[in-house]
């Protein structure tokens, strides 16, 4: 029997006072006063867990999440039952390539480019998404493909977002904040291949095109893959005839046609695989 002459500390125990700061996740979650902390534990998370695996740079891959596998593509054309299915079908088939080239390029910059090899403790040229379907998919598949780690940096959406299954369980990481996710995959990056797609896409290849035309980080090399689709939806030219960029900054990027030949023109600008960097 409890002692009513003896004072009962269940309250306190009990109390959200009483949680070690360390184990309250409402106070760290919901306190609009440590946006800070939780701003500096996602950076701190991703850092230290690269650090580890000696990840010291990483080629980005951007691209639609809507690019379908050419599997799922097939599944989706045999599933279709009636004329707009089919016609929506069809229409994403169209982009199956794309892909494709993503997917080469991967494998590509992973057998070359130094992931696969430890040199000093440290790995070159890794490939690092956004971590979602569609080409982020694509790429660390051709990752996955040639045995080599890859990165996904997810972020948190509205709606149901998941890893795609090719990106290394331990360097698959999950952000809430945007900024913070855009701050790891930029701080690595030794360079940049933009694939086609939407208004995500065009955000992330904008931001690093700005922050190199304003010197805001070292020059990278840069490839936008897909001729057509990047001379369509973008008039570069227009924007250098009206003055408001200078015509160098088109300069700092190429535009190709294949993996391989975005391959061939990070090297070209200045990429170094791991091997030539041992020889410097």
């Amino acid at each position: 029997m409890t002692d009513p002459a003896k004072p009962n500390n269940r309250l306190q125990m009990q109390a959200p006072s009483y949680i070690l700061p360390m184990e309250d996740t409402d106070f760290l979650v919901n306190r609009d006063e440590l946006r800070g902390l939780r701003f500096a534990v996602e950076y701190y998370k991703a850092d230290m867990i690269l650090r580890d695996w000696g990840v010291r740079s990483t080629v980005i891959v951007f691209g639609s999440a809507r690019i379908p596998a050419p599997e799922k593509s097939a599944a989706a054309l045999a599933a279709a039952n009636t004329p707009e299915a089919r016609a929506k079908a069809e229409r994403a088939a169209g982009w199956v390539h794309y892909y494709e080239e993503a997917r080469a390029f991967g494998r590509l910059v992973s057998e070359e480019g130094g992931a696969l090899n430890l040199v000093d403790g440290q790995r070159d040229n890794v490939i690092a998404t956004g971590g979602g379907p569609g080409i982020m998919e694509a790429a660390n598949r051709g990752a996955h493909e040639a045995g080599a780690p890859s990165i996904g940096f997810n972020i948190t959406l509205p709606g149901e977002q998941e890893p795609n299954a090719y990106s290394t369980p331990d360097l698959t990481f999950r952000f809430h904040y945007f900024a913070m996710r855009k701050m790891h995959l930029a701080m690595r990056a030794a360079a940049l291949a933009v694939f086609p797609g939407g208004f995500g896409t065009m955000d992330e290849l904008f931001e690093i095109l700005t922050l190199q035309q304003t010197q805001k980080v070292t020059a990278t090399p840069v490839v936008l893959v897909g001729k057509a689709y990047w001379n369509k939806v973008i008039n570069f030219e227009a924007l250098t005839e009206s003055g408001l960029i200078d015509s160098a900054d088109l300069g700092i990027f190429d535009i190709v046609d294949s993996g391989a030949e975005a391959w061939a023109a990070l090297q070209a600008r200045g990429l170094k695989p791991a091997s030539r960097k041992r020889r410097k």
